[in-house]
């Protein structure tokens, strides 16, 4: 009897044990299979944060100098209804304080004013993003737009609409920055962190091209207010959207991750410096001429307001096809990167070069074409670059990296709008390009330096650190949670790691390095 009892105990423990491995195992099965559908979820959100980014950098061209222009003339004109009151009784006549020579360099610091606040905030933020993770800036930059552009929206003065514009450079720094990150994080596989990004820079490319055509049609025909408040209604949508499918003050899963690498030396390593300088560089051109190429257009072929409208448009198709073509070369050949980005910046500055030649507004797209298709080589080859480079020489989070990504675009778009205006003044228009071009094909041997970077050991994800090989269905994914709940453990029976001493952590090696180690760390 005794002996049967104990078999009926252990026949009822192994049912319900049974059962707990089988609810488990549904528990990680819907689990795996709602992985890839929740990635596609968190890189759209991301891409739209990016559409609607570049959206509010480039809808204010059209718009802008026309409003900044009515309100000099309503300004003019109330001035006038004041002389001509004063003219009557004798008064002195108060002349107008709004010389219209000013309006270009109001203009011009207008649309600075983002990208320079972008510059400025972007070494914060990513430090920021390193500490806390990426779904919770992402909100802020969601939030903060959305903010800036209602104000930008209903804005009546000058004064406002600076705020307004610096405000959106403040969420940008905290949307974009993140957002490139998130991705990064997401998708550890090289090839599907290529095409990933390669989907990211598309929206870039649509957001900016589509945005002047967007906001000059709705502002000619229903005022300045409807396309503002279209942008800043997708801004809330996408924030609804990312707290209900990422749930950013929920998700801790990120506080036992290694601390990343400082910004300050992400930006003395050297693979990286080339990196940054080589965006920074790509994108001078394009920089450079959307607030020129409308006034040589119109001087030089007499172009229309709607051929001036509609530059860019043209050039968004060989974008994306520099984008997919980059992305299938770099699936099939990732050794070449900083090949694909070094053709990309000799096309850049053939492009600049011919821009001054051209006499009619179809030949102006062919160079114009060429420039963006240049632009999507170079981004989607190198922006892949830089998670990689700190997956093998850094701690592979992401924040800071992409942070200086971001410092290497608001570079040249904090310059563009104020600087180019006064060299196409003092040197010219052809020498402006001349210059951008030359500027483009002396920095492409530049990316030779990253030629080497395949050859260095590829990194290792936590996964593959806690398991000797990478797991293999249920039983190794069960064994590689147990191996990390009890690594968690011994560290915190151990205290705390003392800053200084272990404060670098490399995914290749599975171990925790000193810094001055680290320093010395080669990679064959």
């Amino acid at each position: 009897m005794a002996s049967e009892d104990s078999q009926g105990a252990a026949k009822s423990a192994m049912e319900k044990l049974s059962c707990a491995m089988g609810e488990r195992t549904k528990q990680l099965g819907s689990a795996m299979q709602e992985a890839p559908h929740h990635r596609r979820l968190v890189l759209f959100i991301v891409c739209v944060a990016l559409f609607l980014d570049n959206m509010l950098y480039m809808v204010i061209v059209p718009i802008i100098p026309d409003y900044i222009q009515s309100m000099r003339l309503d300004s003019e004109k109330s001035f006038r209804d004041i002389n001509s009151s004063s003219a009557s009784s004798n008064k002195s006549i108060i002349r107008p304080t709004y010389p219209t020579e000013n309006e270009d360099i109001k203009i011009g610091v207008l649309f600075a004013s983002k990208a320079i606040l972008q510059l400025l905030v972007n070494p914060l933020s990513g430090t920021f993003m390193d500490r806390v993770g990426y779904d919770i800036p992402l909100f802020i930059g969601l939030i903060v737009m959305f903010l800036s552009t209602v104000i930008f929206a209903f804005a009546e003065n000058y004064a406002t609409l600076f705020v307004a514009r610096s405000l959106q450079g403040l969420g940008s720094a905290f949307a974009d920055t993140s957002g490139i990150a998130m991705i990064a994080d997401k998708y550890t596989e090289e090839a599907e962190r290529s095409k990933a990004l390669g989907i990211a820079i598309a929206f870039i490319s649509f957001g900016s091209l589509v945005a002047p055509p967007f906001g000059g049609i709705l502002y000619q025909f229903v005022g300045k207010r409807v396309p503002f408040l279209i942008l800043a209604s997708i801004s809330l949508i996408d924030g609804i959207l990312l707290l209900a499918v990422i749930k950013p003050f929920a998700n801790r899963t990120r506080e036992n991750m290694p601390v990343g690498t400082p910004i300050h030396r992400l930006m003395i390593d050297p693979y990286i410096a080339v990196v940054a300088g080589a965006l920074t560089t790509c994108n001078i051109p394009l920089a450079f001429l959307e607030p020129t190429i409308a006034n040589w257009m119109k001087t030089t072929m007499g172009a229309s307001e709607w051929q001036m409208g509609l530059t860019w448009l043209p050039a968004f198709f060989p974008h994306i096809l520099g984008v997919y073509l980059t992305v299938k070369l770099a699936a099939n050949y990732p050794q070449y990167q900083w090949f694909y980005g070094a053709i990309g910046m000799v096309i850049i500055g053939a492009s600049s070069c011919t821009v001054p030649a051209c006499k009619t507004f179809e030949q102006l797209i062919i160079p114009l074409c060429g420039l963006c298709f240049g632009i999507a080589l170079v981004d989607t080859a190198l922006l892949p670059t830089l998670a990689l480079l700190v997956d093998l020489r850094h701690v592979s989070v992401y924040g800071s990296v992409y942070a200086i990504a971001d410092i290497s675009y608001s570079v040249a778009y904090a310059l563009g709008p104020i600087v180019a205006s006064q060299i196409v003044h003092t040197m010219g228009f052809t020498q402006l390009n001349l210059g951008m071009g030359l500027a483009n094909v002396l920095y492409a041997p530049a990316l030779l330096f990253l030629r080497n970077v395949c050859q260095m050991k590829p990194s290792h994800s936590e996964r593959n650190i806690l398991l000797d090989e990478e797991p293999k269905g249920l039983y190794d994914t069960i064994k590689m949670e147990e191996r990390k709940a009890k690594s968690r453990k011994s560290h915190l029976k151990d205290g705390e790691v003392q800053e200084n001493s272990v404060d670098n952590y490399y995914g290749q090696t599975g171990k925790y390095m000193s810094e001055e180690q680290s320093s010395d760390y080669e990679y064959s």
